[in-house]
Protein backbone atom coordinates (compact mmCIF):
# COMPACT_ATOMS: atom_id res chain seq x y z
CA UNK A 1 0.00 0.00 0.00
CA UNK A 2 1.45 3.60 -0.89
CA UNK A 3 0.06 7.13 0.36
CA UNK A 4 0.21 10.18 -1.39
CA UNK A 5 -0.93 13.35 0.04
CA UNK A 6 -3.03 16.37 -1.61
CA UNK A 7 -4.44 19.48 -0.25
CA UNK A 8 -8.23 20.61 -0.41
CA UNK A 9 -10.45 23.38 1.15
CA UNK A 10 -13.21 23.62 3.74
CA UNK A 11 -15.74 26.85 3.95
CA UNK A 12 -16.61 27.67 7.55
CA UNK A 13 -18.19 30.30 9.24
CA UNK A 14 -17.20 29.94 13.16
CA UNK A 15 -14.30 29.24 14.66
CA UNK A 16 -14.43 25.05 16.15
CA UNK A 17 -11.68 24.96 13.33
CA UNK A 18 -9.56 26.78 16.55
CA UNK A 19 -9.14 23.12 18.20
CA UNK A 20 -8.29 20.95 15.35
CA UNK A 21 -4.86 21.58 14.92
CA UNK A 22 -2.15 22.90 17.47
CA UNK A 23 -1.31 26.30 16.13
CA UNK A 24 2.18 28.25 15.50
CA UNK A 25 2.44 31.57 17.50
CA UNK A 26 1.72 34.25 15.07
CA UNK A 27 3.88 37.06 13.67
CA UNK A 28 2.08 39.97 15.74
CA UNK A 29 -0.67 39.97 18.44
CA UNK A 30 -3.33 41.04 16.01
CA UNK A 31 -3.43 37.48 14.61
CA UNK A 32 -3.62 36.09 18.27
CA UNK A 33 -7.05 34.13 18.61
CA UNK A 34 -7.86 36.68 21.52
CA UNK A 35 -7.49 39.93 19.42
CA UNK A 36 -9.94 38.38 16.88
CA UNK A 37 -12.28 36.80 19.25
CA UNK A 38 -12.41 40.69 21.21
CA UNK A 39 -13.30 42.03 17.77
CA UNK A 40 -15.98 39.37 17.39
CA UNK A 41 -17.58 39.15 20.37
CA UNK A 42 -17.79 43.39 20.71
CA UNK A 43 -19.36 43.24 16.94
CA UNK A 44 -16.37 45.16 15.90
CA UNK A 45 -16.78 42.05 12.85
CA UNK A 46 -19.71 40.07 11.87
CA UNK A 47 -22.67 40.73 9.39
CA UNK A 48 -23.79 44.03 11.33
CA UNK A 49 -20.19 45.86 11.10
CA UNK A 50 -20.05 44.98 7.33
CA UNK A 51 -16.86 42.48 8.30
CA UNK A 52 -18.84 39.08 7.49
CA UNK A 53 -16.08 36.51 8.06
CA UNK A 54 -15.75 33.22 6.47
CA UNK A 55 -12.58 31.05 7.51
CA UNK A 56 -11.20 28.89 4.97
CA UNK A 57 -9.89 25.37 6.21
CA UNK A 58 -6.75 23.99 3.97
CA UNK A 59 -6.74 20.05 4.71
CA UNK A 60 -4.14 17.99 4.12
CA UNK A 61 -5.66 14.66 2.73
CA UNK A 62 -4.40 10.90 2.88
CA UNK A 63 -4.95 9.22 -0.56
CA UNK A 64 -4.14 5.70 0.11
CA UNK A 65 -3.57 2.70 -2.59
CA UNK A 66 -3.07 -0.79 -2.10
CA UNK A 67 -1.22 -2.48 -4.77
CA UNK A 68 -3.70 -5.26 -3.94
CA UNK A 69 -6.06 -3.64 -3.95
CA UNK A 70 -7.73 -4.77 -0.72
CA UNK A 71 -10.73 -3.28 0.80
CA UNK A 72 -9.78 -4.05 4.76
CA UNK A 73 -6.64 -2.43 4.22
CA UNK A 74 -7.93 0.87 2.42
CA UNK A 75 -10.49 1.12 5.81
CA UNK A 76 -7.83 0.26 8.30
CA UNK A 77 -5.74 3.00 7.07
CA UNK A 78 -7.97 5.97 6.59
CA UNK A 79 -9.15 4.99 10.44
CA UNK A 80 -6.52 7.91 11.58
CA UNK A 81 -4.77 11.28 10.14
CA UNK A 82 -6.52 11.33 7.17
CA UNK A 83 -7.64 14.80 7.16
CA UNK A 84 -5.07 17.25 8.54
CA UNK A 85 -5.89 21.45 8.94
CA UNK A 86 -2.85 22.55 7.81
CA UNK A 87 -3.72 26.46 7.57
CA UNK A 88 -6.72 28.87 8.08
CA UNK A 89 -7.61 31.73 6.21
CA UNK A 90 -9.80 34.43 6.79
CA UNK A 91 -12.17 36.00 4.60
CA UNK A 92 -14.73 38.75 4.85
CA UNK A 93 -17.49 39.52 2.93
CA UNK A 94 -17.56 43.54 2.27
CA UNK A 95 -19.84 45.80 0.87
CA UNK A 96 -17.79 48.51 1.90
CA UNK A 97 -13.90 50.15 2.06
CA UNK A 98 -14.03 51.40 6.05
CA UNK A 99 -11.20 50.02 8.13
CA UNK A 100 -9.13 48.90 5.56
CA UNK A 101 -6.36 51.42 4.90
CA UNK A 102 -5.97 50.11 1.09
CA UNK A 103 -7.62 52.00 -1.03
CA UNK A 104 -9.92 51.15 -3.83
CA UNK A 105 -12.70 53.36 -4.34
CA UNK A 106 -11.44 54.27 -7.99
CA UNK A 107 -11.84 50.47 -8.92
CA UNK A 108 -15.24 50.65 -7.50
CA UNK A 109 -16.02 53.57 -9.54
CA UNK A 110 -15.05 52.40 -12.89
CA UNK A 111 -17.19 49.60 -12.08
CA UNK A 112 -19.80 51.86 -11.78
CA UNK A 113 -19.02 54.00 -14.62
CA UNK A 114 -20.03 50.46 -16.71
CA UNK A 115 -22.57 49.60 -14.88
CA UNK A 116 -21.30 46.16 -13.21
CA UNK A 117 -21.66 45.88 -9.42
CA UNK A 118 -18.39 46.30 -7.77
CA UNK A 119 -19.88 44.65 -4.01
CA UNK A 120 -19.36 42.61 -2.32
CA UNK A 121 -16.38 42.38 -2.71
CA UNK A 122 -13.85 39.63 -0.59
CA UNK A 123 -11.31 41.31 1.84
CA UNK A 124 -8.47 39.36 3.62
CA UNK A 125 -6.94 41.60 6.60
CA UNK A 126 -6.61 42.27 10.31
CA UNK A 127 -9.71 44.77 10.54
CA UNK A 128 -9.32 47.95 11.47
CA UNK A 129 -5.30 47.35 11.60
CA UNK A 130 -2.66 48.68 9.12
CA UNK A 131 0.35 46.25 10.26
CA UNK A 132 2.15 44.03 7.99
CA UNK A 133 1.91 40.62 8.92
CA UNK A 134 1.14 36.86 8.12
CA UNK A 135 -2.77 36.09 6.88
CA UNK A 136 -3.02 32.62 7.16
CA UNK A 137 -2.83 30.60 10.40
CA UNK A 138 -0.69 28.00 9.82
CA UNK A 139 -0.58 24.62 12.45
CA UNK A 140 2.50 24.06 14.15
CA UNK A 141 5.38 21.94 11.97
CA UNK A 142 3.96 23.75 8.80
CA UNK A 143 5.58 26.36 6.35
CA UNK A 144 3.66 28.64 3.76
CA UNK A 145 4.09 27.14 0.26
CA UNK A 146 2.85 27.44 -3.51
CA UNK A 147 0.37 24.38 -2.42
CA UNK A 148 -1.25 25.95 0.74
CA UNK A 149 -1.81 29.43 -0.81
CA UNK A 150 -3.07 27.99 -4.45
CA UNK A 151 -5.80 25.75 -1.94
CA UNK A 152 -6.65 28.91 -0.55
CA UNK A 153 -6.92 30.82 -3.25
CA UNK A 154 -9.34 27.94 -4.48
CA UNK A 155 -11.65 28.78 -1.46
CA UNK A 156 -11.65 32.21 -2.06
CA UNK A 157 -12.29 31.71 -5.54
CA UNK A 158 -15.41 29.48 -4.59
CA UNK A 159 -16.87 32.10 -1.77
CA UNK A 160 -16.18 34.62 -4.80
CA UNK A 161 -18.56 32.23 -7.15
CA UNK A 162 -21.05 31.72 -4.88
CA UNK A 163 -21.96 35.33 -3.25
CA UNK A 164 -20.89 37.58 -6.85
CA UNK A 165 -18.00 39.14 -5.47
CA UNK A 166 -16.08 41.22 -8.00
CA UNK A 167 -12.94 40.95 -6.51
CA UNK A 168 -10.08 39.67 -3.40
CA UNK A 169 -7.89 41.85 -1.85
CA UNK A 170 -5.40 40.35 0.53
CA UNK A 171 -4.22 43.25 2.54
CA UNK A 172 -1.01 44.46 4.49
CA UNK A 173 0.49 40.71 3.41
CA UNK A 174 3.84 39.62 3.74
CA UNK A 175 6.71 40.17 1.52
CA UNK A 176 7.16 36.44 1.43
CA UNK A 177 3.23 35.42 0.75
CA UNK A 178 3.08 38.61 -1.78
CA UNK A 179 6.43 36.42 -3.34
CA UNK A 180 4.69 33.39 -3.08
CA UNK A 181 1.29 34.83 -4.83
CA UNK A 182 2.48 36.71 -7.15
CA UNK A 183 4.71 33.60 -8.74
CA UNK A 184 2.58 30.73 -8.62
CA UNK A 185 -0.54 32.49 -10.23
CA UNK A 186 -1.18 33.60 -13.74
CA UNK A 187 0.13 37.11 -15.09
CA UNK A 188 -1.32 39.90 -16.95
CA UNK A 189 -0.80 38.91 -20.19
CA UNK A 190 -2.06 35.50 -19.78
CA UNK A 191 -5.09 36.61 -18.86
CA UNK A 192 -5.05 38.85 -22.15
CA UNK A 193 -3.92 36.04 -24.30
CA UNK A 194 -6.20 34.01 -23.37
CA UNK A 195 -9.22 36.59 -23.63
CA UNK A 196 -7.86 37.19 -27.30
CA UNK A 197 -8.19 33.22 -28.16
CA UNK A 198 -11.72 33.51 -26.96
CA UNK A 199 -12.51 36.16 -28.93
CA UNK A 200 -11.13 34.56 -31.89
CA UNK A 201 -13.15 31.53 -31.09
CA UNK A 202 -10.89 29.20 -29.67
CA UNK A 203 -12.13 27.21 -27.29
CA UNK A 204 -10.39 26.77 -24.39
CA UNK A 205 -10.78 26.50 -20.60
CA UNK A 206 -12.00 29.02 -18.01
CA UNK A 207 -9.61 31.98 -17.92
CA UNK A 208 -8.12 32.21 -14.28
CA UNK A 209 -7.36 35.44 -12.86
CA UNK A 210 -4.27 36.70 -12.07
CA UNK A 211 -2.87 37.64 -8.30
CA UNK A 212 -2.16 42.12 -8.71
CA UNK A 213 0.19 43.35 -6.27
CA UNK A 214 -0.13 47.08 -5.17
CA UNK A 215 2.89 48.25 -2.67
CA UNK A 216 2.90 51.04 -0.32
CA UNK A 217 5.40 52.89 2.04
CA UNK A 218 5.33 53.15 5.56
CA UNK A 219 7.58 53.89 8.17
CA UNK A 220 9.58 51.65 10.62
CA UNK A 221 12.33 52.46 13.39
CA UNK A 222 15.34 50.40 14.44
CA UNK A 223 16.75 49.70 17.39
CA UNK A 224 20.22 49.54 15.99
CA UNK A 225 22.87 52.43 16.64
CA UNK A 226 25.36 52.35 13.83
CA UNK A 227 27.53 54.43 15.77
CA UNK A 228 28.12 51.72 18.26
CA UNK A 229 28.36 48.17 16.43
CA UNK A 230 25.11 48.28 15.51
CA UNK A 231 23.83 46.94 19.56
CA UNK A 232 20.81 48.40 20.25
CA UNK A 233 20.70 52.00 21.76
CA UNK A 234 21.67 52.60 25.14
CA UNK A 235 18.72 54.77 26.17
CA UNK A 236 17.10 57.94 24.09
CA UNK A 237 20.07 60.74 23.91
CA UNK A 238 22.06 57.82 22.66
CA UNK A 239 19.34 57.56 19.49
CA UNK A 240 19.33 61.40 19.29
CA UNK A 241 23.03 61.02 18.57
CA UNK A 242 22.63 59.45 15.39
CA UNK A 243 20.55 62.14 13.99
CA UNK A 244 21.52 65.59 12.38
CA UNK A 245 22.45 68.91 14.82
CA UNK A 246 19.21 70.26 13.70
CA UNK A 247 17.00 67.34 14.26
CA UNK A 248 18.37 66.55 17.71
CA UNK A 249 17.81 69.90 18.42
CA UNK A 250 14.02 69.93 17.43
CA UNK A 251 12.68 67.18 18.98
CA UNK A 252 14.59 68.36 22.35
CA UNK A 253 12.48 71.42 21.94
CA UNK A 254 9.11 69.76 21.01
CA UNK A 255 9.67 67.60 24.53
CA UNK A 256 10.28 70.99 25.75
CA UNK A 257 7.09 72.82 25.06
CA UNK A 258 4.92 69.81 26.44
CA UNK A 259 6.80 70.09 29.66
CA UNK A 260 6.09 73.65 29.62
CA UNK A 261 2.98 73.29 29.47
CA UNK A 262 2.62 72.08 32.77
CA UNK A 263 2.44 68.01 30.98
CA UNK A 264 3.83 64.67 32.38
CA UNK A 265 3.74 61.65 30.75
CA UNK A 266 3.58 58.12 32.26
CA UNK A 267 3.50 54.79 30.56
CA UNK A 268 1.61 51.84 31.75
CA UNK A 269 1.85 47.76 31.03
CA UNK A 270 -0.69 45.22 31.43
CA UNK A 271 -2.46 44.68 34.26
CA UNK A 272 -1.40 48.05 36.10
CA UNK A 273 -3.66 49.62 33.69
CA UNK A 274 -6.84 50.48 35.81
CA UNK A 275 -10.47 50.11 34.59
CA UNK A 276 -10.16 54.08 35.05
CA UNK A 277 -7.65 54.06 33.26
CA UNK A 278 -9.35 52.37 30.53
CA UNK A 279 -12.57 54.78 30.36
CA UNK A 280 -9.87 57.72 30.36
CA UNK A 281 -8.22 56.27 27.52
CA UNK A 282 -11.83 55.67 25.54
CA UNK A 283 -12.60 59.23 26.60
CA UNK A 284 -9.50 60.45 24.38
CA UNK A 285 -9.62 57.79 21.93
CA UNK A 286 -13.54 59.01 20.54
CA UNK A 287 -12.27 62.35 20.54
CA UNK A 288 -10.34 61.52 17.59
CA UNK A 289 -13.52 60.54 15.62
CA UNK A 290 -15.73 63.34 16.98
CA UNK A 291 -13.74 66.32 15.82
CA UNK A 292 -13.83 64.59 12.29
CA UNK A 293 -17.88 64.01 12.75
CA UNK A 294 -17.38 60.24 12.87
CA UNK A 295 -18.35 56.98 15.45
CA UNK A 296 -15.74 54.96 16.21
CA UNK A 297 -14.86 51.83 14.82
CA UNK A 298 -14.11 50.11 18.54
CA UNK A 299 -15.90 49.87 21.52
CA UNK A 300 -15.01 50.78 25.09
CA UNK A 301 -15.78 46.86 25.66
CA UNK A 302 -13.44 45.49 22.68
CA UNK A 303 -10.58 47.14 24.98
CA UNK A 304 -11.43 45.66 27.96
CA UNK A 305 -11.52 42.71 26.15
CA UNK A 306 -7.77 43.19 24.88
CA UNK A 307 -7.45 44.08 28.91
CA UNK A 308 -8.41 40.56 29.97
CA UNK A 309 -7.19 38.37 27.02
CA UNK A 310 -3.90 40.21 25.62
CA UNK A 311 -2.47 42.07 29.02
CA UNK A 312 1.12 41.19 28.52
CA UNK A 313 1.58 43.01 25.42
CA UNK A 314 -0.15 46.37 26.32
CA UNK A 315 1.35 49.34 26.96
CA UNK A 316 -0.35 52.79 27.74
CA UNK A 317 0.91 56.15 27.49
CA UNK A 318 -0.55 58.82 29.27
CA UNK A 319 -0.26 62.26 29.24
CA UNK A 320 -1.39 64.56 32.79
CA UNK A 321 -2.19 68.07 32.98
CA UNK A 322 -1.03 70.02 36.26
CA UNK A 323 -4.07 69.00 38.44
CA UNK A 324 -3.50 65.27 37.27
CA UNK A 325 -6.29 64.94 35.26
CA UNK A 326 -5.46 62.53 31.90
CA UNK A 327 -5.63 64.38 28.62
CA UNK A 328 -4.60 62.65 26.40
CA UNK A 329 -3.50 58.83 25.63
CA UNK A 330 -2.00 56.39 23.14
CA UNK A 331 -2.15 52.73 22.90
CA UNK A 332 0.84 50.37 21.90
CA UNK A 333 0.80 46.21 21.27
CA UNK A 334 4.05 44.84 21.53
CA UNK A 335 5.49 41.56 20.61
CA UNK A 336 5.86 39.23 23.73
CA UNK A 337 9.30 39.27 25.18
CA UNK A 338 12.00 36.48 25.86
CA UNK A 339 12.55 36.36 29.25
CA UNK A 340 16.02 34.56 28.14
CA UNK A 341 17.44 37.67 26.73
CA UNK A 342 20.59 39.12 28.19
CA UNK A 343 20.69 42.89 29.13
CA UNK A 344 21.91 44.56 26.22
CA UNK A 345 20.32 42.30 23.25
CA UNK A 346 17.35 42.94 21.55
CA UNK A 347 14.55 40.49 21.16
CA UNK A 348 14.69 39.25 17.53
CA UNK A 349 11.53 40.23 15.50
CA UNK A 350 9.83 41.98 18.92
CA UNK A 351 8.00 44.76 17.80
CA UNK A 352 6.05 47.67 19.68
CA UNK A 353 3.02 48.84 17.44
CA UNK A 354 1.27 52.06 17.72
CA UNK A 355 -2.28 52.02 17.22
CA UNK A 356 -4.63 53.86 19.06
CA UNK A 357 -4.48 57.68 20.01
CA UNK A 358 -6.58 61.19 21.13
CA UNK A 359 -6.59 64.13 23.01
CA UNK A 360 -8.93 66.38 24.71
CA UNK A 361 -7.85 69.34 23.22
CA UNK A 362 -5.49 70.87 21.39
CA UNK A 363 -1.40 70.55 23.30
CA UNK A 364 1.90 71.78 21.48
CA UNK A 365 3.52 68.63 20.49
CA UNK A 366 1.92 66.33 22.61
CA UNK A 367 0.68 64.20 19.32
CA UNK A 368 4.69 63.40 18.87
CA UNK A 369 5.35 62.77 22.18
CA UNK A 370 2.72 60.38 23.21
CA UNK A 371 2.89 59.00 20.21
CA UNK A 372 6.29 58.52 18.84
CA UNK A 373 9.02 59.70 21.78
CA UNK A 374 7.37 57.74 24.82
CA UNK A 375 7.29 54.82 22.09
CA UNK A 376 10.69 54.96 21.40
CA UNK A 377 11.35 55.07 24.86
CA UNK A 378 9.30 52.14 25.42
CA UNK A 379 11.38 50.14 22.96
CA UNK A 380 14.88 50.91 23.75
CA UNK A 381 13.94 50.30 27.23
CA UNK A 382 12.46 46.72 26.65
CA UNK A 383 15.05 45.83 24.00
CA UNK A 384 12.54 45.62 20.87
CA UNK A 385 13.72 45.24 17.50
CA UNK A 386 11.52 47.88 16.13
CA UNK A 387 8.79 50.18 16.16
CA UNK A 388 6.30 50.50 13.76
CA UNK A 389 3.84 54.02 14.70
CA UNK A 390 1.29 52.97 12.41
CA UNK A 391 0.18 54.02 8.63
CA UNK A 392 0.66 56.98 7.13
CA UNK A 393 2.29 60.58 8.03
CA UNK A 394 6.22 61.61 6.49
CA UNK A 395 6.47 63.52 9.93
CA UNK A 396 7.60 59.91 11.24
CA UNK A 397 9.97 60.11 8.45
CA UNK A 398 11.92 63.27 10.17
CA UNK A 399 12.15 61.42 13.34
CA UNK A 400 13.83 58.84 12.37
CA UNK A 401 11.48 56.16 11.17
CA UNK A 402 12.49 54.19 8.29
CA UNK A 403 10.66 53.96 4.76
CA UNK A 404 9.27 50.19 4.20
CA UNK A 405 7.62 48.43 1.58
CA UNK A 406 4.07 47.63 2.53
CA UNK A 407 2.46 44.79 0.03
CA UNK A 408 -1.21 44.11 -1.03
CA UNK A 409 -2.49 41.15 -3.23
CA UNK A 410 -5.77 41.63 -5.62
CA UNK A 411 -7.62 39.62 -7.58
CA UNK A 412 -10.35 40.93 -10.19
CA UNK A 413 -12.88 38.37 -11.36
CA UNK A 414 -14.22 40.15 -13.99
CA UNK A 415 -11.13 39.62 -17.30
CA UNK A 416 -12.81 42.99 -18.47
CA UNK A 417 -11.38 45.17 -15.70
CA UNK A 418 -7.74 43.03 -15.33
CA UNK A 419 -5.53 44.60 -17.91
CA UNK A 420 -6.02 48.65 -17.10
CA UNK A 421 -6.11 47.68 -12.97
CA UNK A 422 -3.19 45.29 -13.72
CA UNK A 423 -1.54 48.38 -15.75
CA UNK A 424 -2.23 50.78 -12.60
CA UNK A 425 -0.94 48.40 -10.42
CA UNK A 426 2.48 48.29 -11.83
CA UNK A 427 2.39 52.42 -12.18
CA UNK A 428 1.85 52.58 -8.51
CA UNK A 429 4.60 50.22 -7.73
CA UNK A 430 6.88 52.14 -9.49
CA UNK A 431 6.04 55.43 -8.17
CA UNK A 432 6.05 53.90 -4.54
CA UNK A 433 9.25 52.88 -5.19
CA UNK A 434 10.25 56.19 -6.19
CA UNK A 435 9.14 57.66 -3.29
CA UNK A 436 10.51 55.28 -0.86
CA UNK A 437 13.14 56.07 -2.15
CA UNK A 438 12.65 60.02 -2.27
CA UNK A 439 11.80 59.24 1.87
CA UNK A 440 15.30 57.95 2.20
CA UNK A 441 17.29 60.70 1.04
CA UNK A 442 15.27 62.92 3.28
CA UNK A 443 16.07 60.25 6.64
CA UNK A 444 17.82 62.79 9.21
CA UNK A 445 20.32 60.85 10.20
CA UNK A 446 24.39 61.29 10.38
CA UNK A 447 26.29 60.40 7.51
CA UNK A 448 28.02 57.29 9.78
CA UNK A 449 24.60 56.41 11.07
CA UNK A 450 22.48 55.96 7.54
CA UNK A 451 20.80 52.73 7.63
CA UNK A 452 21.22 50.25 4.72
CA UNK A 453 18.41 50.45 2.09
CA UNK A 454 16.55 48.37 -0.38
CA UNK A 455 13.68 50.14 -1.88
CA UNK A 456 11.93 46.85 -3.07
CA UNK A 457 11.97 46.20 1.44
Amino acid sequence: MTKSMSLEYALINDTSWQSQAEWQTPDTPFMSFEFWQALADTGAIGEQAGWLPIFILVHRVADYADSENSADSLIDSTAENALQTVAVMPVFIKGHHRGEFVFDHAWAEAYARYGVDYYPRLVSSVPYTPITGQRLWLATGETLNEDILKTAIAGVDDIAQQVGASSWHGLFVTSELASVATSSMPTEVDVALAIAAQERGVESAPIDMPILERQGCQFLWQNKDLLNDSKPFADFDAFLMTLKAKKRKTIRAERRKVAEQGIVCQRKCGDAISDEDWKAFYHCYVMTYAVRGQQPYLTIDFFMALAESLSAHIMLAQALDASGEIIASSLFLYDKLDSDKADGDVVDNATLYGRYWGALGEYDSLHFELCYYQGLEFAIEQGLKSFDPGTQGEHKLVRGFIPTTTHSLHRIYDPRFVPAIGDFCARDREHMAQYRQQAFEALPFNADNMPDFDVNQ
